[in-house]
């Protein structure tokens, strides 16, 4: 049996579906399931379905135990300002399943994230260690408090991994409102007005929508967490990403192009809470999970969109 938490979730719902696919036993964990992420677990073989807190019960309890663990649940709000929550829901539920991994001899791979990076002036290189960064937020703070502290552990799982996830997009997603990527709301916006809306750049060095992101395709990110399972490289922090910048504008004109609509784009001033803690460039660092052996090309931005665009309703004319 593979436990999945964060299962109904953005890129635990694509992990799950893949390994569904595959013929494996799945126990299913999450914290919430509004209708949006239960639409994310449709058509899946008959599984078993725990809360969060019943999971790590079940799990001290010893009546349920996992081959191993896909963490991919937590807060990812980055606007979310309760560290006491972020503690305990990133931190604290993580080390909790790490130590059962680690008494069991079980491999645990989790969820962490580029906002570890804070504004990008120390990189995007995995093998920075997590305390010399500084995220802007609370919620990369607590993926880098958990990062810190899983690298000074003499206890262990056989074999784990976080995964440093860039700005993921795809299928699945439509349930994270604010928080889904710009694919899924430039497609919004399209589909509602005809045409997008990107925010003004905050630095006289970017011009507007040539602010950059990592921007990587959920099955990508998919590939990436299984291969560290199948494959077992060092222990460690790994990016998982694409290793190149894209602009917004590229992205938005991507999806332009998937629905056969003309470029609409426009600018809008970046609400403040978002620009306080905004990054004009990030690009992940792929060189650790390559020289372990991942050779697996990224999917093209294009390629990416098209594919996401596919799995949604099409605006109903084009220009």
């Amino acid at each position: 049996m593979i436990a999945v938490t964060g299962a109904a979730g953005f890129i635990g719902s694509n992990l799950v579906h893949r390994l569904a696919n595959q013929g494996y036993e799945l126990l299913l964990v999450d914290r919430t399931l509004s209708p949006a992420k239960s639409e994310n677990l449709a058509g899946l073989p008959p599984h078993r379905f725990l809360w969060h807190d019943a999971f790590l019960a079940e799990l001290q309890a010893g009546t349920v135990a996992p081959e191993v663990i896909f963490h991919l649940g937590a807060c990812s709000r980055t606007t979310e300002t309760n560290w006491e929550f972020l503690e305990r829901n990133n931190v604290g539920y993580t080390q909790s399943l790490w130590t059962w991994c680690a008494r069991h001899g079980r491999p645990f791979y989790y969820a962490s994230s580029a906002a570890t990076y804070g504004d990008g002036s120390r990189g995007f290189d995995d093998q920075t260690a997590p305390e010399d960064l500084q995220p802007l937020n609370l919620y990369g703070r607590s993926k880098n408090e958990f990062d810190r502290w899983a690298l000074t552990q003499t206890e262990c799982p056989p074999h784990w991994a976080g995964l440093k996830f860039f700005n993921v997009y795809g299928p699945r997603e439509a349930h994270k409102g604010r928080m889904a990527s710009v694919v899924w709301h430039t497609f919004k916006q399209i589909s509602e007005t005809g045409g997008m809306r990107l925010f003004r750049s905050n630095d006289p060095a970017v011009a507007d929508g040539e602010q950059c992101r990592d921007f990587v395709f959920v099955d990508d990110c998919v590939e990436q967490t299984l291969w560290m399972w199948r494959h077992a490289p060092a222990n460690g922090l790994y990016n998982s990403g694409t290793g190149r910048a894209r602009s917004f504008l590229d992205l938005a004109s991507a999806v332009f192009t998937a629905v056969g609509f003309k470029p609409n784009i426009s600018f809008i001033d970046m609400p403040a809470d978002i620009a306080r803690q905004y990054q004009n460039f990030t690009q992940a660092e792929m060189s650790a999970i390559r020289i372990a052996g991942y050779d697996r090309p990224a999917t093209m931005l294009e390629d990416g969109v098209a594919r996401t665009i596919a799995t949604l309703k099409r605006p109903a004319t084009a220009a």
